[in-house]
This record gives structure tokens, sequence and C-alpha cells, in this order.
């Protein structure tokens, strides 16, 4: 079954539909015919991707929030969907250590929240819960990167909660999911860039407000390095997920990793050079060196799990991830159509996809004599 017939007429709600990926995910999903439902907080700031590329023009949009019980079941129980894709969370580590209550709230209980909802709504099949490659117990060294199995846990109150989440997640999926014909797993990504992404303390956010304000670009920890994906292509291995919880959901349930190659992974300066390279504006950068909050200078994901089993690579590498990041920008800025261009962006993909997927599966012919 091809994507597009999958998800055609498919009632889909996304939680955290005004963020970033939200956004993205929300646009994809109209993309291939599904009726969506979005549930999350307004924008906190403009400019923001769900204004700019207008998201909402397509769904059915619902502003709440997550520790709003009684509201997210009415919600469910009144647009009866088929699938939830939960991404609300607060998802910035610097935030969580001025704001902690807040974010094990969000992040905790209102994950506790969305599961609870979705088991007594009974049009629901399948759950994923977008987490965070922070969610593992980091001690800073890891070289090949962390497995499904590895423990959680985290220092900081932003990688602690993920960890919480994650916690939760695996408990439902025992307690509950496995036994009521219902699918439940967790995703967790790598630094997701692309278009659009206006959040605080974030590299290529930063990188843009600081071009748009015409000041000096501080960047923190410069030789971190981290593994840098499309949103495209993590919320492709959601997708492709989703439909084999569909289909086959005890086969597929629990955790999954989607992290680019160890080839994807480059410090921050060297993507803050990459960017700088793509935008057509000019920006002046400062790396600082003076002591700041723990924040781990390691952190990579072994996916191992999703591309022998999902058959989920990563199509656009590093360096071209940059560039199709730089092109949405550059076209914001040139005031284009950025839902078209948002649109276009998503069938460039699907059309390298599909390229690479047919390249995989023509037999070789080799000539004899």
């Amino acid at each position: 079954m091809s994507m597009d017939s999958f998800w055609k007429g498919k009632k889909v709600l996304v939680t955290g539909h005004t963020g970033f990926k939200g956004s993205w995910l929300s646009i994809w999903l109209q993309h291939l015919g599904a009726d969506v439902v979005g549930y999350a907080l307004a924008p906190e700031a403009r400019p923001n991707l769900f204004e700019a590329a207008s998201v909402e023009s397509g769904m059915q949009s619902e502003l709440g929030d997550l520790n709003d019980y009684g509201r997210l079941v009415r919600l469910m129980k009144e647009t009866s969907p088929d699938i939830v894709f939960h991404l609300a969370a607060q998802p910035l580590v610097r935030l969580s250590y001025d704001q902690p209550i807040a974010t094990f709230a969000t992040n905790v209980m209102g994950t506790v929240h969305v599961l609870e909802a979705a088991r007594q709504t009974e049009s629901i099949q399948v759950v994923l819960n977008i987490t965070s490659d922070k969610c593992y117990d980091n001690p800073g060294d890891v070289i090949k990167g962390f497995k499904e199995s590895d423990p959680m846990g985290g220092a900081d109150p932003y990688s602690a909660s993920k960890g919480c989440a994650e916690i939760v997640t695996s408990s439902y999926l025992k307690s509950y999911y496995a036994d009521n014909g219902k699918s439940l797993a967790s995703a967790r990504a790598g630094n997701v860039i692309g278009g659009g992404d206006w959040a605080k303390d974030r590299i290529i956010p930063d990188l843009i407000r600081a071009a748009q304000r015409q000041e000096p670009l501080y960047i923190r920890y410069p030789n971190a390095v981290r593994p840098w994906q499309h949103v495209l292509d993590c919320l492709h291995g959601y997708l492709l997920l989703v439909e084999k919880l569909w289909t086959n959901g005890s086969e597929f349930a629990g955790s999954w990793n989607f992290g680019p190659s160890e080839q994807a992974v480059v410090s921050v300066s060297d993507l803050v050079e990459q960017g700088r390279a793509g935008l057509q504006k000019d920006v002046r950068v400062v790396y600082e060196k003076s002591p700041q909050l723990y924040e781990a200078k390691s952190l990579m994901l072994n996916s191992d799990k999703a591309r022998t089993q999902l058959d989920w690579n990563i199509k656009l590498q590093v360096q071209e991830a940059v560039e199709w990041t730089m092109e949405w920008y550059n076209h914001y800025f040139m005031h284009d159509d950025m839902r078209d261009f948002t649109v276009q962006q998503i069938i460039r993909f699907r059309d390298k996809e599909l390229s690479d997927h047919v390249k995989s599966t023509v037999p070789i012919v080799r000539r004899t004599s």
C-alpha cells in the first residue's frame, strides 16, 4: 500500500500542531489526504511556522492545554480520530532550568493525559509518542550511539522529563495497550533542523534571528557535536512506523530511534558556517568560551532497528539538509507563499524517497561474454 492510499481519509489527531515539527507533520498529513485535528497551545512567538505556512487552513485546530484532561477527553470523543501523534511538549533544555515544574507537568503528566484519554477513546487504533534523543541516561562518552534498550535518564529537567515520558509510555503499553487492541510506540530523533523554526536557544533559529536583526550571533559550546537531520527525515520515519503499527501493531510497538548516520554528526560551529554560506543575509558569529549550564557534549543514536525493520534511511545528508533549510528561510525573506513552498519541499522529499526506493529495488544486470 502506498503512503498516499494509507493516509487518505484517515482521521489523525496531532498534539503540538502549532509547533515546528507539528506544523510540518500537519501539512504533510493534509497533503496525503488525511483529516487532521490539532490540539496545542497557541504559538508562543512570532514569526512561527504555524502562521507563516497557514497550517490551520487545511485542518481543525483546537487551542488548549495538555493538562486540561477533561477537554482532551472531550476532543477525542467528539472527533473520533483513528491515529494520534503526540508531539506537544516543552522542548527546550535551557528553559527547563527556569521552569522545571511546568516542564515536568507538560512533558510527563501531559503524556499521561494523552495516553489515558486515547485509551478511553474507542476509535483510536494507534498512538505514537514523540519524545527526544535526550531521554537516555547520558554519561557524555557514548561513541556508538544509544540503543532503544539503553536506560532512561537525564541530568537537566528537560532530559529527565523526556526519560520519564518514555517510562510512562512503556508502562501504558504493558499495562493497557497490549491487551486492548490499540498500538502504542515512542519515537526518538536527533537534533532536527528545517525551515520555519524560530524556537529560542536553537542554532538555526538563532542564526535566522541574528540575520533579521542584523546583530551578532553568540554561540555556546561551538565544539559540541550533534546528529543533525532534516525535519522531513524524522517525520518520514514517524509516518512509516504508524503505518506498521496500524497493520502489525504488536510487532512494532515499543521504542524507536530515528537518528542520522555518523556522517551527519558535525559540530555546532560547522553547522553555523554551513548555514551562513546558504543564507542570503550576512551574520557575524561570536563563539563563546565561558562556562554554561550543563548540557551533554556528545549525543548520538543507534537507528539500526528502524533501518532494518522499517527500511528507513536518511534521505537528506547534513549538507543538503542545511541547504533545504536555508532555502526555506530565503524564500520567507522574499515574502513568498510559504505554505506552497513547504508543500513543494515535501513533494521534492517524497520524489527523492521514491527515486531512492526504485534504485534499491532494480536488479543489477551484468553483461556476460
